[in-house]
């Protein structure tokens, strides 16, 4: 029991660390030195990424964009400009990577994809990626996958080197950008055969949402009109109608949910208006249990879902309407043409949930900061 109460101080002394740390570049007037930085990146991963590095770059905005920059210099030299090159007429070969997560992959990435399979029709397009977002295009039989499992819980170093080891000798890379090359920082091939989306800086004074923007930097890089899509089957859902699926998933932040007996009584309102209604479960913890735990006090009339996001995906895709927090499953509702309502919480500000707002389908979406359970319910109807 010691030795657990000693792991979690040491865990909150190192989110406190990084919470001042953050301050401390956003302020300005107490710029922390490269060797400070690097001596707690290397001792925190952990806490460097979630705590320093996401919301600078959830911010979306171009001065905390250069902090991440002079951040990661640290471990990443910086580099001469890169002169501006144009994509080639032809190439055997396109490869898109990943934004690692699944709903930044239907958002941005989905956008590349279909960009370089319309600007390349006789290349062989490439996703680089893990399996739960392959397995999102799994149904596109020009998207062949390469498998590239970034190590989301890794020392600095070991991100680094990931890239390193993932090296492209051959066509051109579409870099949405990826963790995979630290958002633009590190190149994985020569830089004339490199093409970099830049999502929190390009066009930062519009409040286009990121596949909106992802597809203006396709047409005025690669010349084609592209959209965002999924390439899984809908499921076949036979019984009583209308179906609705569901969603209490936050990839990890809670700050995203609205505590108290908000999800039970969410789940009650549900039920009342639907035929049936799945909800998924996640891959399993925390998500799984607290899911299962508000059916059960709701009543149990949920049908659950245990199987992979693709296979969810295709669960939402066959049903009227979709229901959840701000999170992946918005954003295949969105690719699949369902309407989708989405309790949007956690925000670090408005140009956040401009950003992330779902495309392609009619979407109601209810900010939640600052308001009690009973306000959010209201909104609801």
């Amino acid at each position: 029991m010691p030795e657990q109460i000693s792991t979690a101080n040491a865990g909150l002394c190192a989110s406190n660390q990084a919470r001042d740390l953050l301050a401390r570049v956003r302020g300005w007037d107490d710029e922390p030195r490269l060797e400070e930085i690097r001596a707690f990146g290397d001792a925190h991963p952990a806490e460097f990424f979630r705590d320093v590095i996401e919301p600078l770059c959830d911010s979306f905005l171009p001065r905390e964009a250069k902090a991440y920059e002079r951040l990661m210099r640290a471990w990443i030299p910086a580099q001469e400009p890169r002169p501006a090159t144009a994509p080639p007429d032809k190439t055997g070969k396109v490869y898109v990577l990943s934004r690692v997560t699944l709903g930044s992959d239907i958002k941005i990435t989905s956008v590349l994809l279909d960009a370089a399979k319309k600007r390349y029709p006789e290349a062989e397009i490439v996703f680089v990626g893990g399996q739960k977002s392959a397995e999102l295009f799994a149904g596109d039989p020009r998207v062949q996958w390469l498998r590239a499992d970034y190590p989301r819980g890794g020392s600095v170093q070991d991100r680094l080197d990931f890239l390193r080891r993932l090296h492209f000798e051959d066509g051109i890379v579409l870099d949405t950008d990826s963790r995979f090359t630290q958002l633009g920082l590190l190149l994985p091939c020569p830089a004339e055969r490199y093409f970099h989306f830049p999502s929190r800086t390009y066009r930062s004074d519009s409040d286009l949402p990121l596949g909106a923007l992802a597809a203006k930097w396709a047409e005025e890089t690669l010349g084609v009109k592209a959209s965002g899509y999924i390439a899984v089957g809908r499921a076949d859902l036979p019984g009583k109608r209308p179906f609705a699926a569901v969603s209490l998933g936050v990839g990890g932040n809670q700050t995203k949910r609205i505590g108290g007996n908000f999800e039970v009584r969410w789940l009650q309102s549900l039920a009342a208006r639907f035929g049936r209604i799945f909800i998924d479960r996640g891959a399993g913890g925390e998500e799984r249990e607290r899911v299962t735990a508000a059916v059960e006090q709701e009543g149990g009339s949920f049908e659950f879902c245990d199987g992979s996001f693709a296979e969810f995906a295709g669960v939402i895709g066959a049903c009227a309407e979709y229901f959840g927090y701000d999170s992946a499953g918005q954003h295949a509702a969105a690719a699949m043409g369902v309407k989708a309502t989405v309790v949007f919480a956690g925000a670090p500000n408005e140009k956040f949930r401009q950003r992330w707002r779902p495309e392609g389908a009619p979407v109601h979406i209810i900010p939640a900061d600052g308001k009690t359970v009973d306000q959010v319910l209201e909104e609801l109807g």
